[in-house]
């Protein structure tokens, strides 16, 4: 019984952490889609920093997945590909930094909800995956409300 639990408890594990990782990396690679049509000082540092937030929690997930032998997921090539397409229409049409601050609010509204539900569907996740998880929210919600005032 004991063994079944552990096998469950490091399924969810590698599950969550495969989902955060690949959330982490979709959120680099927006900032990274942006950042050539930032104007503002203030909007292209604070997005600067949320880049580098996520590269550091990027690398701590990978280092995770490395201790279980895992090589971690990366974002489906649907969703970047309709991101980028989103992004490349949007900024076209309207290259401001409230285009910029619209996207970028959305992605990290998105990206809460996927890793809260991710949360909750893998339950069993040992809990220094679930606080990385909950890292990962608290940088996406801070970085949607410092870039809210651009909107």
């Amino acid at each position: 019984m004991l063994a079944l639990a552990q096998k469950i408890i490091n399924s969810d594990t590698i599950k969550l952490l495969r989902e955060c990782s690949a959330g982490i990396q979709m959120g680099i690679e927006s900032i990274k889609e942006v950042l050539p049509d930032v104007k503002s000082d203030e909007l292209r540092g604070i997005l600067e920093d949320c880049k580098r937030k996520h590269e550091e929690l990027w690398q701590d997930t990978t280092d995770i997945l490395n201790d279980y032998g895992d090589s971690g997921k990366e974002p489906p090539a649907v969703a970047s590909g309709m991101s980028w397409l989103k992004t490349t229409f949007r900024l076209t049409v309207d290259p401001s930094d409230s285009t910029v601050a619209d996207l970028m609010t959305d992605g990290c509204d998105m990206g809460v909800k996927s890793i809260r539900r991710y949360l909750n569907q893998y339950a069993a996740a040992e809990d220094k995956v679930k606080q990385l998880a909950e890292r990962l929210i608290v940088i996406e919600e801070s970085a949607a409300d410092e870039i809210k005032k651009f909107l």
